[in-house]
């Protein structure tokens, strides 16, 4: 059962009373230009999603589907109950959900016949294993995993590998607890686990959602465009977060012929390779291929398709791998059965049609139109400072919100509040900055996950992770900055 703590029951009131002063008060978004009142209409469905979003006054999915129910009652895209229901529906059966879903059931399949934990150990095996380079390989391997996987999961399961390293490391120590070392582990499957996501297109729920938002307005990103600019960033960080990480993990980092040990007594216990993994590396590197040739095929497809988008290609890609592995029986049962479907994030599939319908709304009501006109003084910043504040600001939210929230309602205030010719820079970093929250536990579920190991303080995760926070947004800043304008 849900317990409503004060605060939720604040957000759920804070939610109502301002969602009814913006449809009913009178105001200049009750007189638009040729509008009329749809901007109030619009605003008061958005807030009440932002402030209950934010403040996970309800579960977020269930706050996702509401645009089903009040953009068709408060008339958001204009008369007709019908013509309202249809555009709202259509935004929940977007292109890039079946692109997300599709790669989900992938990435279920690895997770299924154990293939990312295979994955992972040899990744570490390949990096080294004295104390620096099996720490760098942690974080190597968790951000590899989560480039494919979401970062909830990649973080449970590299725990579970990370406990088991440690375990061995100690037992070897005479049972001597390694606090600092066992701390620089665990909070580096968290960071990399946020990190690796940021690589490509269906690394996380947030880079998927930020490309369906991007082509409403025009802007289509491929898969291939999209990993140009995010995997960078990943090589760019993670150095920056061993560095960090090291300075805390060498005060008791344990032998370097202990660290080989441990992961070979791991490998061991993995045994061979089965045929259920066999078959999911070839399909899994088969769309991760595809993928990156999807500009490519839509084009060759566009002479009897002409309507088509790469976003149409790159999801028929995933929907049909992820049949594939339905279909296909292996140690006697399916490739992708009911264990790996169950692990599946459905939930974040109504999150990313909600924020899409929210954007619908805002942009074809007049909202847009009118916090354009009222943002008008971000435009006189300094370029750079524009990009630069959206991305600390993006980093702070992120912290006290859902990624998905975070960019669902930074995207539309900076949509019109950012300089035309600097909005693809600027909208690119709040994606990259939306998922680096390193400093608190409620942060990300990765931060809660290994807080939850023992090893991890609040304290020592706040002062690391609040330094990280500011370098990343910087870094962000400054990657897109020179790179977006480059690729696009």
């Amino acid at each position: 059962m849900r317990r409503f703590t004060a605060w939720k029951i604040a957000g759920l009131a804070a939610g109502l009373i301002l969602s009814a002063l913006l449809f009913w008060a009178d105001s200049p978004l009750q007189h638009h230009g040729k509008w009329g009142a749809q901007p109030a209409a619009a605003a008061a469905v958005t807030v009440l999603m932002a402030i209950w979003w934010l403040t996970e006054a309800l579960p977020i999915h269930y706050t996702a589907c509401l645009p089903l129910l009040l953009f068709p009652l408060a008339g958001v895209f204009g008369p007709g109950l019908g013509p309202n229901l249809g555009r709202t529906v259509a935004s929940y059966f977007d292109s890039y959900i079946f692109l997300f879903a599709g790669g989900m059931g992938v990435a279920a399949a690895m997770q299924q016949h154990g293939l990312h934990r295979r994955i992972a150990l040899n990744i570490m095996r390949l990096i080294g294993t004295d104390p620096r380079r099996l720490l760098a390989g942690v974080l190597a391997s968790t951000a590899f995993i989560s480039l494919w996987i979401s970062n909830s999961a990649t973080a449970t399961m590299m725990v579970s590998i990370g406990m088991a390293v440690i375990a061995q490391l100690e037992s070897r120590l005479g049972g001597r607890r390694l606090h600092h070392y066992g701390m620089a582990v665990m909070l580096g499957i968290a960071y990399a686990a946020n990190v690796g996501g940021i690589g490509t297109k269906i690394g996380t729920a947030t880079n998927a959602q930020f490309c369906g938002l991007m082509e409403r307005i025009g802007i289509e990103i491929s898969f291939l465009k999209f990993m140009a600019i995010g995997f960078p960033f990943v090589l760019f960080f993670l150095p920056l977060v061993w560095w960090a990480l090291w300075r805390i993990g060498r005060v008791d980092a344990p032998r370097e012929d202990l660290g080989r040990d441990a992961l070979e007594a791991e490998l061991v216990q993995l045994g061979g390779m089965r045929a259920g993994e066999k078959v999911v590396l070839g399909v899994f590197v088969s769309t991760a291929l595809l993928w990156i040739m999807g500009k490519p095929l839509t084009e060759l497809l566009k002479g009897s398709f002409p309507e088509i988008a790469t976003s149409h290609v790159e999801a028929l890609i995933a929907m049909t791998a992820a049949l594939v592995l339905l279909l296909w029986r292996v140690d006697g049962g399916q490739a992708l059965g009911r264990v790996g479907l169950r692990r599946v994030p459905w939930q974040t599939l109504l999150l990313l049609g909600g924020s899409f319908a929210m954007a619908g709304g805002i942009q074809h009501s007049g909202l847009s139109d009118w916090m354009g006109t009222q943002l008008q003084m971000v435009r006189h910043l300094n370029p750079f400072a524009q990009v630069l504040l959206l991305s600390v600001a993006t980093v702070a939210l992120s912290a006290v919100a859902s990624n998905v929230a975070t960019i669902a309602v930074v995207f539309n205030i900076a949509r019109d509040a950012i300089a035309p010719a600097y909005l693809n820079t600027a909208l690119f970093t709040s994606a990259i900055a939306a998922s680096c929250d390193f400093a608190l536990p409620v942060g990300t579920p990765p931060n809660a996950i290994v807080f939850g190991s023992g090893y991890v303080t609040i304290p020592q995760m706040a002062r690391t992770g609040a330094l990280l926070d500011l370098v990343a947004a910087l870094l962000a800043a400054s990657w897109c900055w020179l790179a977006v304008p480059w690729i696009f």
